[in-house]
Parts: C-alpha cells; structure tokens; sequence
C-alpha cells in the first residue's frame, strides 16, 4: 500500500509540473515544438552520459535542457530562412537528434539502464525505490522531489513574469510594444519546457510526456475563459487523472504512465463534448437553434 502510495505522489508530481507549462504551449499553439523538444532532449542525457558515466549526475539534466534549448534555436533558424513554415522544420530537427540518440544508445550504451525501451515509456513503478535518506530518516522517492522541485521553478517563473506571459501568448505585437522582449520570454519558456521533460523522463519517458503536458492544459482551455481558471483547472485535472490512472494501472497491472495518459484522454475528450461554452455539443445545439430560427423566419416571409 505504500508502494502505491509513493507512485501516485510521483504521478502527481510528474504531472503537476508537465501541466503548469503545457497550458502556455497549448494557448500559445507550441504543442509540436514540445514534442520535439521532449525527444531531442535524450541526445542531451546521452552526451552527459558519455562525459560523466553516471546516469544520475546533474549534467544530464544541464545536457538535455541545452540540447531543448538548441533545438528550439535550431527550428527558429530554419523557420526564419523563409523556404519552410515550422512544421516542417519540426520534422527535420526532432526525427535528426532524436535518431542520433538512439543510434549512439544502440551501439554504445546497450548495457546500461539507458535503454531504448525505457527511453521510449519510462516506468513510473521503478523510479520509488531510488529514494532521498537525510539522517537515516526515509523522505521518499527521489523522483518525487526532483519533480516537485521542478514545479516550484516552474510556478515562480509564471508567477514571477505572469504578466508578460499573458499579454505575449494573446498579443505578441501589443506585448513588443510595451518593451516586453518575446523572444527572450519564449526561449525561457522552451528551457522550463526541456527542463521539465528531462525531469519527467524516467517516469514517463519521451512519448507519453507530451500527453501529461498537453492534456490536463487543454481540459483547462475546454472548461475556462480567464488565464488564472485555466492553470487552476489544468492543475486540478493533472491530479485527477495520476490519482485514477494510477489505482487503475495497479489493479490491472498495467504500465502506470500509459494508464494516465489514457484517462487523460478520456477526460479531453468528456471536457471536449460537455464544456458548457466550448463543448462540441453545446455547439450542435446552438447551430441547430440558429437554423429553425431562420427555418422560422422564412416561413413568416
């Protein structure tokens, strides 16, 4: 029971700081560049890995959050030449970093824990038994509080530059009119993106951490108008979804990180139909009310 209790706090946790930053790449319709971000940032932890030869040296994670930097530089640089729009440029930056990774994995770093596999899933059941001990007193799973401590930095940015954050996601053009610097606002956005992902690796690995990011923000979106309900609402969702994603994952024994991000999906797609402003059928009905009252008029004419 305290097994199960430990995974869910490090679901939450995991989740709470993918979240906090997925509302700004949803609103601002960065999604795809966190994708590539989320894989291109394995080639980071690779190259640390190389230098240090330890998986849990803090090189890793300083490694991986440059190389999601670099990344982002990389797709702007290609973006602004003017001879291909973002898209395609995600798909020439992630699939070339992120297949270097596997390639240097496959032939170099096959016999240790840095496997393809774990790479790819990540296994939220492992990662509470590496656990933080300060005067013999056990304060739990280290992935827990490597997360938690990434959510605090990830809350103080927002909070801190709150208002810059908002005024350049709704209006790029009116925010560099008020001296605020976009460009240096999105790149710090993108370091607390590829920060964030290398944190959350291990739990989820590089697929699934774009459903944590991207799911509970966009229920948030579904279900709110103003920037502060949608965090809140996003936040809630995330502890929602690790909570009965976990219970379910251990009753089924199913992978843990894959059963969150399916109630995850389950739960967009209830907020997608049901949202009382934005709901699909709340559009059905009003389009279906707009057409008898034309339907109305005309027989009246």
């Amino acid at each position: 029971m305290n097994l199960l209790f430990d995974i869910t706090l490090v679901g939450i946790a995991v989740s709470l700081s993918c979240a906090i930053v997925g509302v700004f790449l949803v609103l601002r319709g960065s999604t795809m560049v966190s994708d590539a971000i989320t894989h291109t940032v394995l080639l980071g932890i690779v190259l640390g890995f190389f230098v240090t030869h330890d998986l849990d040296s803090p090189l890793l994670m300083v490694g991986a959050t440059l190389i999601g930097v670099f990344t982002v530089w990389l797709i702007e640089a290609l973006r602004s030449t003017g001879l291909v729009d973002q898209d395609a440029a995600i798909g020439i930056v992630f699939p070339l970093l992120f297949s270097i990774a596997i390639i240097l994995i496959t032939r170099y770093a096959g016999d240790v824990h840095l496997d393809v596999d774990a790479v790819f899933t990540g296994e939220l059941g492992f990662t509470v038994f590496e656990r933080v001990r300060w005067n013999g007193m056990d304060l739990g799973p280290t992935a827990f509080w490597r997360s938690m401590i990434i959510f605090v930095i990830n809350s103080l940015f927002i909070a801190i530059f709150y208002k810059e954050l908002k005024v350049s996601t709704f209006d790029p053009n009116y925010a560099k009119s008020l001296g605020f610097s976009t460009i240096a606002i999105h790149y710090g956005l993108m370091t607390l993106v590829s920060l964030t992902s290398v944190g959350a690796f291990e739990s989820v690995g590089s697929i699934l951490v774009v459903g944590f990011m991207v799911g509970p923000a966009l229920i948030g979106y579904l279900l709110a108008d103003k920037l502060g309900h949608v965090i809140t609402i996003s936040l809630i969702a995330a502890v929602f979804n690790s909570i009965v994603g976990v219970r379910i994952a251990y009753s089924m024994d199913l992978s843990y990180a894959g059963v969150i991000a399916v109630v995850t999906g389950i739960v967009v797609f209830i907020a997608f139909l049901f949202s009382p402003k934005k709901g699909a059928l709340r559009n059905l009905v009003n389009r279906k009310r707009r057409q008898n009252a034309l339907e109305e008029e005309a027989h009246q004419l």
